[in-house]
């Protein structure tokens, strides 16, 4: 059974409300050692509290918040749950980010 968020779709750019969720669920340090720790692929829950040293109902908590961010997605396999970096929202934010960035460069408008 595969669980996630609402799927994310690369043809309309980030909004600024869209992009508070992720923004918001990426400023845990907790939730961005989850992400880390995604970054090479999938990793069974067992695995992430394990190597993030964390108590399971913690860790659950912080799965959650990334998940129903749309940047992580769960899959089960019999007993264990296994967890994987969402790239459609990692896209959209990478893209949002370099929107801003590139906007940012521009000179004022000379005042009257």
């Amino acid at each position: 059974m595969e669980t996630n968020a609402a799927p994310c779709s690369t043809a309309e750019p980030l909004a600024p409300d869209q992009a508070q969720p992720l923004l918001r669920a990426l400023a845990e340090p907790i939730r961005l050692q989850v992400v880390h720790a995604l970054q090479h692929g999938e990793r069974c829950v067992c695995d992430l509290t394990s190597d993030l040293d964390l108590a399971q109902s913690k860790l659950s908590f912080h799965l959650k918040v990334l998940k129903d961010a749309g940047l992580i997605r769960a899959r089960q396999e019999g007993r264990w749950i296994y967890y994987r970096l969402e790239p459609s929202t990692l896209l959209l934010l990478r893209d949002w980010l370099a929107q801003l960035a590139a906007g940012c460069q521009s000179a004022a408008t000379p005042c009257s």
